[in-house]
C-alpha cells in the first residue's frame, strides 16, 4: 500500500469516527433535551400545584374573613335590636310604674284592680287553698275585696269557694317612696 492509500484510508477512518462522534453527540444532545424538558415539565407541574394550593388557601381565608365580617355585622344588628327591645321594656316599665302610682291614688280604680288581680290569680290557679301575698299597706283593701273575688270565682267556675289566707309574714315591696304624694292613705 502506498502512502496515498494509507492516507485515504486514515481519512476515511477519521471521517467515520467523526460521523460516529457527531451522531453520538446528537443522541446525547437529544437525550439531554428530552431529560431537560421532562424535568422542566415536572418543575412546572410542581409549581402549578403549589400556586393552586396557595390560591385555594387564600380563597378560603377570604371566605372565612367574609363569614366573620358577616357574623360580626349580624351580631351587631342583633345587639342593636336587643338594645332597642330593652329600651322599650324599660320605657314600658317606667310608664307602667307611673301609671300604677296614678291608679293607686284613685281608691275606686285601685280597689277594682286589686279585685281583678285576685280573681285572675284564682282562675289561673284553680286551687282549693291559696296563700295571697300583697303589700303591707294594701292588707285592709285586700281583705275588703276577698269575698267579692271568691263569689266571682265561684260564679265563673262553678267550683267551691277557695280558702284564701293572706301572708302576714312576708309582704310585697312597699311603694317606691313612702313620702310619695300618690301613696294611698287607707
Amino acid at each position: 500500500m502506498n502512502d496515498a492509500d494509507v492516507s485515504k484510508q486514515i481519512q476515511q477512518m477519521v471521517a467515520f469516527i467523526r460521523q460516529e462522534a457527531e451522531e453520538k453527540a446528537n443522541e446525547i444532545s437529544v437525550s439531554a433535551e428530552e431529560e431537560f424538558n421532562i424535568h422542566k415539565m415536572q418543575m412546572v407541574d410542581t409549581d402549578k400545584k403549589k400556586i393552586k394550593q396557595e390560591y385555594e388557601r387564600k380563597t378560603k381565608q377570604v371566605e372565612v374573613k367574609k363569614k366573620i365580617e358577616y357574623s360580626m355585622q349580624l351580631n351587631a344588628s342583633r345587639i342593636k335590636v336587643l338594645q332597642a327591645q330593652d329600651d322599650v321594656v324599660v320605657a314600658m316599665k317606667e310608664s307602667a310604674r307611673k301609671e300604677l302610682l296614678n291608679v293607686s291614688s284613685n281608691r275606686r280604680t285601685y280597689k277594682d284592680l286589686v279585685h281583678s288581680l285576685i280573681l285572675q290569680g284564682l282562675l289561673r290557679l284553680r286551687e282549693p287553698s291559696v296563700v295571697l301575698r300583697c303589700r303591707e299597706i294594701d292588707v285592709t283593701l285586700v281583705e275588703g275585696v276577698l269575698e267579692e273575688a271568691k263569689k266571682a270565682y265561684v260564679a265563673k267556675t262553678k267550683l267551691s269557694s277557695p280558702k284564701i289566707d293572706i301572708d302576714r309574714k312576708e309582704y310585697l315591696p312597699a311603694p317606691p317612696n313612702n313620702n310619695d304624694p300618690h301613696r294611698p292613705s287607707w
